[in-house]
C-alpha cells in the first residue's frame, strides 16, 4: 500500500474518532468548521486547481445551494435533503452557463477571474431585490431536530454528515487527479494552446470541471444553512465567501487532494485562535490569513503538500538515478535485466 494511502486511511480513523475523544461543543464547532472548509475548497479544487481556471466568484455556486435548498424548505416544506441535490443541478447549470460564455470565448486568467466575481455579484444583487428571496432580510430557518430535515439534536450529527461529504469529495477529487479528464485538466493549466493542438478537447473538459465544481459547492451552501439556521446575500453570495473558499486550497496545494484538508487544518484553528485571543481587534484573523498566504506564495509557491510532493518526487529521481549510476558504472549489481 502506497504512503499516501496509509496516510488518508489514518487521517479517517482519527477523524471519525474524534467526537469519540472530545466532548466538548466548542471543539466539535471547529471540527465542523474544518471539514466544511475543506469540502468547498476542494470543490474549488476540481476547477481551479486542476485546469487553472481561476475562479474568483464561487460564492455564486454557495448561495445558489443555500438558497435552493432554504426556500424549498421553507416555502414549499421540503426536506433539505432532496433540496440539496435540487440546489446542485441548479448550480451546476448555472456554472455550464458561465462556462459557455467564459470558454467558448476563450476568457482566461483575470479575466476568467473577474468574469466569475461580476456573475457573484449579479446574483448578490438580485437576491437581495427580490421580495421572494426575502431580500435583505435574509432567510430564517424553522428549528426541527429531525435528522430527515436536515437538523439533528446535537453537533456530533452534523460532524458525521460533513465527514462524509468531504470524503466522498476527496474521493471524487482522487478519481480525478487520476483518470482521464484530470490528465486533460492539468495539461490545460501548463499550457492550453498545446493541449488542444495535441487533440485534447479543452472546452468540453473545462465544461465538466465547472459543473462538478460549482454542483459540490452548492453542496456545501445547503450544508451551510441547516448548520446555521440563517442565510442572508452578505453571507452566501459575498466575496468574503469566495476568498474563504480560495485560500485553503492555494496555502494547501492546488491541484493535489491533501491540499484543501491541510489548509484548512492550518487556517480554520488559526482564525479561531485569534479571534478568541483578540475578538476587540476586529479582523485580525484576515491579517493572519494574508501574512499565511504571503509566506506560502514567496517560500512554497506550490502550497504545503505541493512542496512534500516535490521534495518526495525528488529524493524518488535521485535514489533511482543513484541506482543507474551503480548498475551501468560498474557497481554492485542491482537488478535483473532482459532484453
Amino acid at each position: 500500500m502506497k504512503k499516501s494511502n496509509i496516510i488518508f486511511l489514518l487521517l479517517i480513523l482519527i477523524l471519525a474518532a474524534f467526537p469519540l475523544v472530545v466532548k466538548d461543543q466548542y471543539f466539535m464547532h471547529i471540527g465542523i468548521l474544518i471539514l466544511y472548509t475543506a469540502l468547498i475548497s476542494q470543490a474549488w479544487n476540481i476547477l481551479s486547481g486542476f485546469s487553472g481556471q481561476f475562479s474568483f466568484g464561487h460564492a455564486a455556486f454557495f448561495g445558489t445551494g443555500a438558497y435552493v435548498s432554504s426556500i424549498l424548505l421553507t416555502k414549499f416544506g421540503i426536506t433539505p435533503w432532496l433540496g440539496m441535490f435540487v440546489g446542485a443541478i441548479v448550480a451546476a447549470l448555472i456554472g455550464l452557463f458561465i462556462g459557455f460564455l467564459s470558454f467558448r470565448y476563450k476568457l482566461r486568467g483575470v479575466f476568467f477571474a473577474l468574469g466569475t466575481l461580476a456573475f457573484a455579484e449579479i446574483l448578490r444583487i438580485i437576491v437581495q431585490n427580490f421580495a421572494f428571496f426575502n431580500k435583505t432580510l435574509g432567510i430564517l430557518i424553522p428549528l426541527n431536530p429531525n435528522p430527515l430535515m436536515f437538523q439533528f439534536g446535537s453537533r456530533v450529527g452534523y460532524y458525521y454528515t460533513i465527514l462524509i461529504f468531504t470524503l466522498l469529495v476527496s474521493l471524487l477529487v482522487h478519481w480525478i487527479s487520476r483518470s482521464r479528464l484530470g490528465y486533460n485538466l492539468i495539461a490545460i493549466r501548463e499550457n492550453e494552446d498545446a493541449a488542444q493542438s495535441l487533440g485534447v478537447n479543452t472546452y468540453k473538459n473545462k465544461m465538466i470541471a465547472i459543473a462538478l465544481s460549482s454542483a459540490v459547492t452548492a453542496i456545501g451552501g445547503t450544508f451551510y444553512a441547516q448548520y446555521i439556521l440563517f442565510i442572508e446575500p452578505p453571507t452566501t453570495f459575498g466575496n468574503d465567501v469566495s476568498i474563504n473558499i480560495i485560500l485553503p486550497t492555494i496555502i494547501g496545494g492546488a491541484g493535489t487532494v491533501l491540499g484543501p484538508i491541510v489548509g484548512s487544518f492550518i487556517l480554520i484553528p488559526i482564525g479561531e485562535i485569534t479571534t478568541a485571543l483578540f475578538g476587540n481587534f476586529v479582523g485580525l484573523n484576515l491579517m493572519a490569513y494574508g501574512v499565511i498566504l504571503i509566506l506560502v506564495i514567496l517560500y512554497l509557491p506550490e502550497g504545503i503538500v505541493g512542496w512534500f510532493q516535490s521534495r518526495f518526487n525528488k529524493h524518488k529521481e535521485k535514489k533511482k538515478a543513484t541506482t543507474e549510476t551503480q548498475h551501468f558504472g560498474g557497481g554492485e549489481k542491482v537488478g535483473t535485466y532482459k532484453n
